[in-house]
């Protein structure tokens, strides 16, 4: 047991100096001539090794078109990103995407779901899979490990899929509304359970989300984007102690304030698919409300 822990405080600290992902003048559209749609255009970020960024930003703005293309399913029009100075040019081992539904494969135990991506690189050794023993148990799914995907709620489900995902042990985690669908308690419960296992192993994640509280939850950085075409609108540090606590979010008063200041930056892009309407003209009203609570 003891030579299990350090062997895994030594992989969390190699793991903590992979995953520096930069996008440099990125662009992105889909369509031709009249019927073109830009979704990003001069989009640059960089997400620190080590630290879990959040991107929060209108619903439809391209945040999901972004993460596909940091996963490599999709090739930007202009632009370029690159994780620990390589350019990605398509799917990796080094990038594992966590997707906003399930993709858990109905006809596989829940145990060869975790393994699937070493599955199919011939890489499942007793190592692996006394891998995905300990972290299924440690999820609360180690009875689950021989039965299918349909005995698990979707809040297990989604618990699965974090499993998969760090046995996988990518330099670089991308999570695409994971929690998305569940009820607000499960949902609660996952944010924070996600929270506790990424900061007993500090990889490199970008988690995408519409959500402000869970924003705040999970972020060591804020990325507020734009309504399309999308580029970051700003950059927002959350510096406030972890472990962090719904509950604890309420009283603590720099968490209010950075509420606030994620808040009006994300309105102030969203109320832009008003533009000209009534709503836009409520919207002043609201802004003068939130200058005032700051």
């Amino acid at each position: 047991m003891t030579n299990h822990v350090e062997t895994q405080d030594a992989s969390v600290a190699g793991e903590a100096t992979r995953g520096f992902t930069e996008i440099l003048a990125l662009y992105h559209g889909f369509g031709r001539g009249a019927q073109r749609i830009e979704v990003i255009e001069n989009c640059e970020f960089k997400l620190k090794p080590g630290k879990l960024t959040v991107m929060i930003g209108p619903s439809g703005c391209g945040k999901s078109t972004l993460a596909k293309l940091l996963a490599g399913y999709l090739h930007p029009d202009e632009g370029s990103l690159l994780i620990d100075g390589r350019h990605i040019a398509g799917p990796g081992k080094d990038r594992l995407m966590v997707f906003q539904e399930s993709a858990l494969f109905p006809w596989m135990v829940n145990e060869e779901n975790a393994l699937y991506g070493l599955l199919a690189s011939g890489q499942v050794g007793a190592g692996a899979r006394q891998r995905v023993t300990a972290l299924m148990d440690r999820v609360g799914l180690g009875r689950f490990r021989h039965k299918y995907p349909g005995a698990l709620s979707g809040g297990m489900q989604r618990r699965l899929e974090m499993v998969r995902a760090l046995v996988n042990e990518p330099a670089l985690f991308i999570l695409d509304e994971p929690f998305r669908g569940l009820d607000a308690m499960t949902r609660t419960l996952m944010q924070e359970h996600f929270a506790q296992m990424f900061e007993e192993g500090r990889r490199t994640a970008l988690f995408i989300t519409t959500d402000i509280d869970e924003a705040l939850l999970l972020a060591d950085e804020i990325l507020v984007m734009s309504s399309r075409p999308m580029k970051v609108t700003r950059r927002i540090t959350v510096d406030v102690p972890r472990p962090r606590t719904v509950a604890g979010m309420i009283k603590d008063e720099r968490m209010k304030h950075i509420k606030v200041a994620v808040t009006k930056a994300l309105y102030s892009e969203a109320i832009k698919a008003f533009d000209g309407s009534s709503r836009a003209v409520a919207a002043a009203g609201f802004e003068k409300f939130l200058d005032t609570t700051q």
